[in-house]
């Protein structure tokens, strides 16, 4: 049976990192988290204090940084140059951190090579911002998912809070409109929704009615029918 790449691209809070990983389930595909690479790089240009307007530094740190994705019990591990860093790329610095080097062409030059070499055998789910247009534009699928903001922060909202962290709702918004100007507005590879990409808005459906959407789409593609 031919194995897809599905790439699923989208704004903050769409979804995207809960729904590839279900999607990645279903179809006993592996599951690539882009984000989690520029995260990664991000935690490390912090650590060693380069300032992320320092565009040349940055794409230098890039070029020796060593950024592997590994399947875990609990999930995907991030390893930064061997060390497992899973935990420490999820705080907010971190994330706020990463859609700033995510603008620079250097930077996503070296990282989208990773990228293209974790996924070009096929049997992937890989989601970002780019993933349709950039990284795989040949993708066998490429879903776009989006919903409002005001449900996008919610989404966001509840991440933090899980995670012990007091934000507002309010604030929250901002973020989420913040960083969709970043990366609708950036030069090097900005959000926009691939041609033959398959717009899916889930403001109303959670995870699994998303993910069970791409994947029917997924075995339409692979012309095998429907399964439970």
């Amino acid at each position: 049976m031919r194995k897809l790449i599905i790439a699923i691209d989208g704004p903050v809070g769409s979804g995207k990192s809960s729904t590839a990983r279900r999607v990645a389930e279903l179809l006993g595909y592996t599951y690539l988290d882009s984000g989690a690479m520029y995260r990664a790089l991000a935690l490390k240009a912090l650590w060693r204090g380069i300032a992320f307007d320092a565009a040349e530094k940055l794409e230098t740190l890039a070029a020796e940084t060593r950024i592997d994705l590994l399947a875990g019990e609990n999930g995907q591990r991030v390893l930064l140059d061997g060390v497992d860093v899973t935990a420490e790329i999820r705080t907010p610095a971190a994330s706020q951190s990463a859609s700033k080097i995510a603008v620079l062409a250097g930077v996503r030059r070296h990282l989208v090579a990773e990228q293209r070499r974790a996924g070009a055998a096929g049997g992937v789910v890989m989601e970002g911002r780019d993933i349709g247009t950039a990284v795989f534009p040949d993708a066998g699928l490429k879903i776009f998912l989006d919903a409002t903001v005001e449900v996008r922060a919610e989404r966001r909202l509840h991440e933090h809070t899980a995670r012990g962290e007091n934000i507002s709702l309010e604030k929250m918004m901002e973020e989420v409109r913040q960083r969709d100007a970043r990366d609708k507005d950036r030069a090097a590879s900005p959000l926009v929704r691939a041609a033959d990409a398959v717009l899916v808005d889930n403001t109303a459906m959670d995870v699994e009615e998303t993910a069970r959407l791409i994947v029917l789409l997924a075995r339409e593609k692979q012309g095998t029918g429907i399964r439970g």
